[in-house]
């Protein structure tokens, strides 16, 4: 069993790897808080008392990290309470959700594209930032494929 001190030296250190990497502060913390749970799945008032928050800051974070796809917000049976959970694959089902991030962005790189003429300085960038997202897409759907052998070699399927 891992201890307290061990899990929240993690929460620490990977929220911070995080916030580094453009997440805000809160939502990185509470996003480790519950890779690092036993069953991955806490209250709002687990992770603010976990945290040492305030239950008005993690809602802010849940809801964040919820609207992006990182954890989900379910129902407690016969209660009108939330729990949060983080799936255990998680980082693979917000890198195969990319499409909901990126298709809008391509859109309006399209819509951009459409409104300039082809010599405009400004219709180059679009077009290269537009290619590179479709790029993206298309090669996340054999990331998955490749991920999921992957997962198999390593004997990690559920």
């Amino acid at each position: 069993m891992t201890t307290n001190t061990s899990r929240d030296s993690f929460v620490e250190r990977m929220g911070g790897a995080l916030t580094s990497a453009g997440l805000a502060r809160l939502p990185s913390r509470v996003f480790a808080a519950l890779l690092v749970d036993d069953d991955g799945r806490m209250t709002a008032a687990e992770i603010a008392a976990g945290l040492g928050v305030s239950p008005a800051g993690v809602s802010g974070a849940v809801r964040y990290l919820d609207g992006v796809g990182m954890i989900r917000r379910e129902r407690e049976r016969g209660s009108r309470r939330d729990i949060f959970v983080v799936e255990d694959d998680a980082w693979h089902g917000m890198l195969t959700r990319l499409d909901q991030v990126y298709g809008p962005l391509i859109a309006a790189l399209d819509r951009g594209l459409g409104d300039l003429p082809d010599d405009d300085p400004a219709h180059r960038r679009l077009l290269l930032a537009r290619e590179f997202l479709a790029f993206v897409l298309a090669e996340m759907s054999d990331l998955d494929q490749r991920w999921a052998v992957r997962r198999a070699e390593l004997g990690l399927d559920d």
